[in-house]
């Protein structure tokens, strides 16, 4: 598969476009972060006053003082914009389609790289998980899902959940599954995205499938513990095993470009490799 342009861009939280200034916004960063106003202030190079004086209205940041809060804050980089216009300021951060001129670079370099991982699979999504490419071993693992639910865009977390879609095949779902909905629940509490948090309550509800595939450590031949969590699947009568990886962008300039993530799964075992090696010869 290759890179296409994604959907429209998440929605930002209403807590991250209201009209109340800049001062509520940074201090409910702050407390989601647990960070008291002496703390955030000493990593900024300020004071606790100024903090306090900012947060109330008080006092109006300036605007290196918003993105060396932000920075601190760890805000994303889609919220640090919302945070420079509550203050008065321009965003700082671009928002370029990935199908723009500029992004030759960027999307010719990304589908280098996962094609490059192959046999291996490797795919690239979005703020929201859904598709933008994805390599041959990707689509090997999709073999027999119903055609329906790989009309574009594809969304990883539908695909692997869904009682139709990866999940029946899933030999550790629950253990899977729950993962997955932790790590989404994560994002939400770091980038505060409502579709996000529309799509985790979607795939949260899905019902295990009519098969519910017994869980690994209940098999008598199951492996050896593995140093992170294994996806198990069963693909053609075989049982492959694989770690992932998600890789993203060093201090990205660009909202595109920080929501960008690239997942990669590398055989946990011998006889997964070897498979799939056997597959690409």
């Amino acid at each position: 598969m290759s890179i296409d342009p994604p959907g429209p861009a998440p929605v930002p939280a209403p807590s991250a476009a209201s009209g109340n200034g800049v001062g509520p916004l940074l201090r409910a960063w702050r407390e989601q972060r647990r960070m008291s106003q002496l703390e955030l202030a000493l990593r900024a190079d300020s004071s606790a006053r100024h903090i306090s004086f900012v947060e109330t209205g008080r006092s109006r940041p300036s605007e290196e003082m918003v993105l060396r809060l932000a920075e601190h804050l760890d805000v994303p980089v889609r919220e640090r914009n919302a945070l420079l216009l509550a203050a008065g300021y321009a965003p700082r951060y671009a928002e370029t389609p990935l199908d723009d001129p500029s992004m030759d670079a960027l999307r010719e370099g990304v589908q280098r790289l996962i094609q490059g991982y192959e046999p291996y699979p490797a795919l690239v999504v979005d703020a929201t998980y859904d598709v933008l490419a994805a390599n041959r071993g990707i689509a090997m693992l999709l073999d027999g899902v119903p055609d329906r639910l790989l009309v574009p865009p594809l969304n990883a977390m539908r695909l692997t959940l869904h009682p139709e879609g990866l999940a029946p095949r899933i030999l550790n779902l629950r253990a899977w599954r729950g993962h997955l909905l932790a790590q989404m629940d994560r994002q939400i509490a770091l980038r505060r995205s409502e579709p996000l948090r529309a799509l985790y309550e979607e795939v949260a509800a899905y019902p295990f499938p009519d098969r519910e595939p017994v869980p690994a450590d209940d098999e008598p031949d199951a492996p050896a513990p593995h140093f992170a969590l294994p996806l198990r699947i069963e693909h053609e009568g075989r049982v492959l095993s694989f770690i992932s990886s998600v890789s993203t962008f060093n201090t990205p300039m660009d909202v595109t470009v920080s929501e960008l993530a690239i997942e990669t799964f590398l055989p946990a075992d011998p006889a997964t490799g070897k498979y799939l090696h056997s597959l690409s010869s």
